[in-house]
């Protein structure tokens, strides 16, 4: 009677709670690509909800890799639709690249790409202030330098250019003499090259023809979608450490990249909501400056950036790495509403033969096991366990080592969600399913 019972429940939760949602809980780079790629099998719908092509994902499908700064993580199943929504900022040379590659692949990307005409797109003058604001900052950031900051600028300025308007040659040509007039001032200030509007406006329209089959009403799309009781998941895009509202300000990104940011950023309620996982590494890495308690500047860091292989699927630099840091993650629990937990990199982290686990922090002269504003002036506290474990694409969590079940049982008990993913290797087939 009870199973009976319990499947019906499960059955009329997938049925009103459609979405799910993939997010970071560390500084991005956790392997959520391979998550979703993983999870899509069973979906019919993918969103990619926010960020830019700051944010890259590795998928490893076929034996083939394939990396994606703007396409979702399952844009390799033809039977799964594949969103860039809303809440993306779109530089359209670097999607069509990416398209491009796709095709001389041999994957086929004509009936499963859907793109907002709502999203903001990149533009030239974006990527030239990017780089000079960062030159003129006394402690330069470490962005990417891809224009993603100021073209959110912009779209909060309410001055934005959206994909639906490459679509009509008045209204772009329009907007790019309003930029012009507030950009142009600035330029010629620290004397850089100013915005010729006819170059410009030549170039958009060039890429908007290419794109063109692809924009459409992402809101639409999503909302026939949810009627049709299909089975959507958002790909969550860097991580909460770098949520301009949450993370370590001012070493952040431009948007919110959580659960509720996914939301906003793909036009869906959170009513619709079933499961939203969070991806860790069984260690912490991060790209760029800014506050990291647990980084291990040393021999342990580079053996750890080494064995993982931590460097940048976009900008190729290496990663700065260190212990795991639950007090981090416990956060991104509670602000992500969290109901499960992926660990990758499990395998990697084993081939030592101690590892450390901060699990609080000295603050001010007191222990704290909470995340303050000013991070930078958190001493980590540690726990120790005993690693020296081989676990590389191990399937089937009773045959992991001892040692390796105690490491995650312990991370479980700390944040408060269960453990259902755990990455045993780089490949999506390397993954426990509990």
């Amino acid at each position: 009677m009870f199973k009976e019972f319990l499947f019906y429940f499960l059955f009329f939760l997938l049925t009103i709670r459609p979405v799910d949602i993939v997010v970071g809980l560390q500084w991005g780079d956790e392997g959520k690509g391979k998550v979703v790629h993983f999870l899509s099998k069973i979906c019919t719908m993918v969103i990619r909800a926010t960020g830019g092509n700051n944010a890259g994902h590795t998928v490893v499908f076929n034996g083939q890799k394939f990396a994606v700064n703007l396409l979702p993580s399952s844009i390799t199943r033809p039977n799964v639709k594949s969103v860039i929504a809303n809440g993306v900022v779109i530089d359209p040379s670097v999607l069509i690249g990416e398209i491009s590659e796709m095709r001389k692949r041999g994957i086929r990307v004509e009936e499963n790409l859907f793109i907002s005409n709502r999203a903001h797109v990149i533009m030239p003058w974006h990527k030239t202030l990017d780089a000079l604001l960062e030159k003129a900052k006394e402690e330069p950031l470490g962005t990417t330098k891809r224009g993603i900051g100021p073209c959110f600028s912009e779209k909060s300025q309410r001055t934005g250019i959206r994909m639906m308007d490459l679509l009509d040659p008045v209204t772009l040509k329009k907007k790019i003499i309003q930029s012009a007039k507030i950009t142009n001032g600035i330029l010629q200030h620290f004397e850089y090259p100013q915005i010729d509007v006819e170059s410009v406006l030549e170039e958009y329209l060039g890429y908007a023809e290419f794109l063109k089959p692809f924009i459409c009403d992402t809101g639409a799309l999503i909302e026939t979608e949810i009627k049709n009781k299909g089975r959507i998941l958002i790909e969550g895009a860097q991580a909460i450490q770098l949520d301009i509202d949450l993370g370590t300000y001012p070493y952040v990104t431009s948007s919110n990249p959580t659960s509720p940011g996914a939301l906003v950023g793909s036009g869906i309620g959170p009513r619709f909501v079933r499961r939203v996982i969070g991806v860790i590494k069984a260690y912490t890495s991060r790209v760029g400056a800014g506050p990291f308690p647990t980084e291990q500047n040393n021999e342990t860091g580079d053996t750890i950036r080494e064995r993982g292989v931590e460097y940048g699927t976009v900008t190729k630099r290496p990663r700065r790495c260190g212990w795991l840091d639950l007090v981090l993650a416990k956060q991104a629990v509670i602000a992500n509403g969290l109901t499960e937990l992926c660990v990758n990199h499990l395998d990697t982290i084993g081939t030592f033969d101690e590892i450390k686990v901060c699990v609080a922090y000295f603050y001010h002269g007191k222990m704290i096991t909470y995340v303050p504003a000013d991070l930078e002036n958190c001493t980590p506290i540690y726990e120790t366990f005993k690693g020296g474990f081989k676990i590389r694409g191990l399937t089937k969590f009773y045959k992991l080592p001892k040692n390796a079940k105690k490491y995650i049982r312990y991370i479980e008990k700390y944040v408060g969600v269960p453990i259902r993913f755990i990455g045993t290797g780089p490949d999506e087939k390397d993954t426990i399913v509990r």
